[in-house]
């Protein structure tokens, strides 16, 4: 039985003063937002009304609750429990010390039954956000904990350290007699016809007489249902199951979760249930494989190293992943809901992604996210909070990455959806300087293997042969991203970015009518990632708007110029990524979404829930089969021959069968022109096909776009368009008479 607390906080200087004043507050939530709510503040996301919460990382903030007394009756306990807590904590029942922990990520459950009376005061005191004493003002304060880095300032996030409790938190009455945990481990056979099944119940006392396993099937019939005596607080069983139902990425199959149900029946007078615990399961095996031909390099001696593994094995068959990098969907993260997860997963899924990378400068989501992860057939790379950062081998941290990753790996090991684990972000390069030898990595290497050693496990990502960047469209003054993409040979896209502004709504509700336009650096573009994020042009990248398009004279001119080339610049490295298959085996955007509302970012989904143009690229291009074009660049002339290669792309597990493409080229709103057709035959599944190349030689039109569509005769959902700049004459006089549609 759940009891829910009611909650007030304050702040204060030191641990043991009593705040001055106390307000309500809101769990899960964030100190900082209780007190804004007090102060009738501004909201947070409205230009520079951020800045207010700075002083609050630097404060002490209790928590106090009075707890009524709970009618209990005979073998019941009364717990406190709590899922998260942010970040280094105390709890005390009138003031005695129940527990001091360091850990977001590590649950509290504190039997209170013998302390709890009427009027009972329970406390929980927040220390200051920790931060390396030496340390610059930047994520490297964050480098000696296992608290998120991102909210000490990114190029995409401001500066505000959330602090309080963050997850469920509540009074929770139990029998004497409970189960601690009921997990079942699997391992399927090499075939993948039986599945043999090993049930770890734990119990807090031996008062049972009985524990009850039944096993539910998708369709809701018992497979099979086994018992056992109690006879210490350890029990296991094992059993079989032939022929499971398997569990797939959504473009791959079905996503069948069987129940696993646990019962332990009293020794009392009357036989009842004392406790009860489910688990859903997806049956399925992943491994990391090399690609094909991956043990031909390096070709010459030493032959020391090989690129390592990266091409995801799923149930026996290699699986191309299109995905994106997830960022928490807000600053506060215990403001998150599970409704809030599931608009965003369902997005991803309708955007046809089936991978998404959970990176480690942020938190380690809800229960409620994987869950639906596990529904909606979307894998999830799951990182450790570790990012851009030395972190250090000394034993004081390694005990706490010790225990969060412990409790991380054993919450996250039952979901299906968890694919891989991954110790951090960037670790193995200059401004990290980590290598394989550093004890954080070798320890969280260890742990994974303990604990879920069926699951793979990389050092950190970037390794060698993977792509982290580029960032933006143009690569250098001569180079684009079409150009610079093709000559690309990595065996994966685990990062990359085209930056574009937001939507011009989006816009006005966040930056004040009088700094809207012309953007500036020093206002709340800046602030708002616009300008100065990495230098000084990022994310707005407004010169090189400028570049292709010539001068915008409006916000709308300029929305849409930067709207474009992300879209495009998206589809491009999608379908390029794919091209080159075998040895790629993903593409994974960066990013997916964002914390709060950015002026100008690599997210294709703006603040909370709003895709921009570029999503509906990215839908395009990730779709199992489509119609694909290699296009030389993205600005095109006069005079020039215009040469598209065409592909038919296939990720699905289905053959295709032959048909007919057609290439057609339309300049600016003139006459659509048949360029080339191509008869392609079958394709067999997850297998590409090259086409031929059209030749097109470019007359003098005053235009200012191409756009070049595919047609798959009889087959229209393969159809692709790509729009591309022409340079025609009075470039740049009459661009900014114009618009770019799209």
């Amino acid at each position: 039985m759940i009891h829910t607390i009611d909650w007030e906080v304050g702040w204060s200087d030191r641990e043991f003063e009593a705040p001055a004043r106390w307000v309500p507050a809101t769990v899960p939530g964030a100190v900082q937002l209780d007190w804004a709510k007090a102060e009738q503040w501004d909201d947070h996301t409205y230009g520079e009304n951020w800045r207010q919460y700075e002083w609050m990382e630097d404060k002490y903030w209790t928590y106090r609750a009075h707890l009524q007394a709970l009618s209990l009756s005979e073998g019941e306990r009364l717990y406190f429990v709590s899922r998260g807590i942010d970040y280094s904590f105390t709890i005390r029942l009138n003031g005695i010390e129940l527990l001091r922990q360091e850990g977001m990520f590590t649950p509290v459950k504190l039997d209170i039954t013998d302390q709890i009376r009427q009027g009972v005061e329970l406390e929980i005191v927040i220390e200051p956000a920790p931060k390396r004493v030496d340390a610059p003002i930047s994520r490297s304060q964050a480098d000696q904990c296992c608290k998120p880095a991102v909210s000490y300032g990114w190029d995409w996030h401001p500066r505000l350290i959330p602090l309080g409790i963050w997850d469920d938190t509540y009074l929770s009455i139990r029998n004497d007699a409970h189960i601690v945990s009921a997990e079942v481990i699997y391992e399927l056979s090499d075939s993948l016809d039986q599945v043999d099944l090993n049930l770890q119940v734990y119990l807090n006392q031996i008062d049972s007489e009985e524990l009850v396993w039944r096993m539910i099937n998708p369709e809701g019939e018992t497979v099979f249902e086994h018992s056992c005596a109690v006879v210490n607080k350890k029990c296991t069983i094992q059993a079989s199951i032939d022929k499971p139902k398997l569990w797939w990425p959504h473009d791959h199959g079905e996503q069948p979760l069987y129940t696993s149900e646990v019962y332990i029946y009293s020794t009392r007078e009357s036989r009842s249930i004392a406790d009860h615990q489910s688990q859903r399961i997806g049956f399925r095996r992943v491994k990391l494989v090399m690609h094909e031909g991956a043990w031909k390099e390096p070709s010459k001696f030493p032959k020391s190293r090989s690129n390592p593994p990266i091409t995801l094995e799923v149930n026996g068959r290699n699986v191309f992943c299109k995905g994106t990098n997830w960022v928490h969907p807000s600053i506060f993260p215990g403001t998150i809901t599970a409704d809030d997860y599931y608009v965003l997963l369902e997005l991803a899924k309708t955007a046809n992604m089936n991978m998404l990378r959970i990176w480690g400068g942020g938190i380690v989501n809800k229960e409620s996210f994987f869950e639906h992860c596990d529904e909606l057939g979307l894998m999830v790379w799951q990182e450790f909070p570790l990012a851009c950062n030395l972190y250090p081998d000394s034993p004081a941290y390694l005990k706490i990455l010790d225990q969060e990753s412990r409790s991380i790996i054993t919450r996250l090991r039952k979901h299906t959806s968890v694919v891989l684990w991954c110790g951090g972000n960037e670790l193995f390069n200059a401004w990290s300087k980590m290598t394989d030898q550093s004890l954080p990595l070798r320890l969280l290497n260890a742990n994974c293997y303990e604990l879920d050693r069926n699951t793979p496990f990389i050092m950190t990502s970037p390794l060698d042969g993977m792509g982290h960047g580029h960032y933006m469209f143009q690569y250098s003054p001569s180079e684009d991203v079409l150009q610079a993409m093709a000559k690309a040979q990595n065996t994966a896209y685990t990062e990359f970015g085209v930056p574009s502004p937001s939507s011009v709504e989006q816009l006005m509700s966040f930056i004040p009518p009088e700094e809207l336009f012309p953007p500036k650096p020093g206002t709340s573009w800046e602030s708002h990632h616009a300008f100065n994020a990495l230098s000084e042009n990022m994310w707005l990248m407004a010169d090189q708007i400028e570049h292709y398009f010539g001068p915008y004279e409006s916000l709308e001119q300029l929305v849409e110029y930067g709207q474009l080339l992300q879209a495009e610049g998206y589809k491009c490295i999608y379908e390029e990524a794919r091209r080159q298959k075998p040895k790629c085996s993903m593409a994974l955007n960066w990013c997916y979404n964002e914390p709060w509302p950015s002026a100008a970012n690599n997210s294709i989904v703006s603040w909370p829930a709003k895709p921009k143009p570029s999503y509906y690229a990215v839908q395009a291009s990730c779709r199992p089969i489509l119609a694909s074009s290699r296009i030389p660049k993205f600005s095109w002339q006069d005079g020039e021959w215009f040469e598209p290669e065409l592909w038919l792309l296939n990720d699905s597990p289905s053959t295709v069968q032959s048909g007919r493409m057609e290439a057609y080229l339309t300049l600016g709103a003139g006459t659509r022109q048949l360029l080339l057709t191509w008869d392609f035959a079958s394709l067999e599944a997850n297998v590409n096909r090259r086409g031929p190349t059209a030749r097109f030689l470019l007359p003098n039109d005053d235009c200012t776009r191409l756009t070049l569509e595919l047609i798959v005769v009889d087959r229209q959902e393969w159809n692709s368009a790509y729009t591309l700049v022409y340079k025609g004459s009075g470039f740049p006089e009459k661009i900014s008479r114009s618009t770019l549609n799209f």
